[in-house]
């Protein structure tokens, strides 16, 4: 199923996707609150909303939320090799992968309250002017746990959806010289949507460590880079085990693969130089796609109070 989140008048609603239709669950009811365990709350509720839904509005007439708007927890990976050997050439042509990277899927603790809509606009962080996107896929976890066995992690996954986590990477590599973060270089704005695919959609799809999937960015029309989703180095059950050892991960709790190859402005700088291609600038139009996910289209615009036309 493809569960939306979607503004109604004053409040969020929550419904299924039927083709361009919206089967709306009662007034009140949000996806956190259908999670918490493998999957059968979530799946009889849309059921019961495709048969007999409260309303029906067409996805065209409304504006989509994030998918799950008020998520607990966000995790960030690096899951995608390619990416990684291109970025890290951002310090040095010939900087490698570093081989810690291979030995467990490493993450950060990102902003939820910085989590956005695929309809809402994109501010430039305050003080940066080397803006960048940065195209994911996350899971959503269903039911909760501690030290999950990778075995048994992917039964915690009540859904995937489009991540882009937006990047201030003048800001972001200015606080990293000390070791910490990053922090203020992630924080303003990261979005999450269309829609949240349930894991039985995308079974067809199985390969590897994801799903045979292509995903795409691209900035004003122009494709920046593609790649394809079960590139991903590990999986989402390798990075469930981790992030859930020794502590919990929880209902509503969102893990981002980390950036895929093609997918970033960092990139390419890495591998070609920073005249490559401008930073993001107040104007700009990004779209990120991943098949059987659907798009996200954002606008990039100016930090309020921000003079106008400038970064931040």
């Amino acid at each position: 199923m493809r569960f939306v989140t979607y503004t109604d008048g004053p409040s969020d609603r929550l419904g299924v996707l039927s083709g361009d239709q919206i089967h709306a669950l009662p007034p009140g009811l949000t996806l956190r609150a259908l999670l918490g365990d493998d999957g059968e709350r979530l799946h009889e509720a849309g059921e019961q909303a495709l048969r007999d839904p409260h309303d029906v509005v067409s996805l065209d007439g409304v504006r989509l939320r994030a998918p799950i708007p008020d998520p607990p927890t966000v995790r960030d990976f690096m899951t995608f090799e390619q990416h990684v050997a291109g970025a890290v050439k951002l310090a040095g042509p010939d900087v490698v992968v570093p081989q810690r990277w291979y030995a467990a899927p490493t993450f950060y603790f990102t902003n939820p309250y910085a989590v956005i809509g695929p309809h809402d606009d994109v501010p430039v962080p305050p003080g940066s002017s080397l803006f960048d996107l940065e195209l994911e896929v996350a899971a959503v976890i269903g039911r909760g746990g501690r030290d999950i066995a990778a075995d048994d992690a992917e039964r915690h996954i009540a859904g995937y959806c489009v991540l882009n986590d937006w990047s201030a990477r003048d800001l972001q590599f200015a606080e990293m010289e000390v070791r910490l973060g990053p922090a203020k270089g992630k924080d303003t704005a990261l979005t999450l949507g269309p829609m949240l695919v349930t894991p039985d959609e995308l079974a067809p799809y199985r390969s590897g460590t994801a799903f045979d999937l292509e995903m795409t960015a691209a900035i004003n029309g122009e494709v920046l880079g593609t790649d394809r989703w079960n590139a991903m180095h590990f999986s989402y059950a390798q990075m469930i085990e981790y992030a859930s050892r020794g502590t919990e991960v929880r209902p509503g709790d969102v893990l981002g693969s980390g950036t895929c190859g093609g997918g970033s402005l960092a990139e390419l700088w890495g591998n070609k130089g920073l005249d490559a291609h401008p930073p993001l600038r107040p104007g700009d139009t990004v779209t990120v796609s991943v098949d059987q996910l659907g798009s996200i289209t954002s606008r990039i615009v100016a930090y309020p109070g921000s003079p106008a036309g400038l970064a931040g």
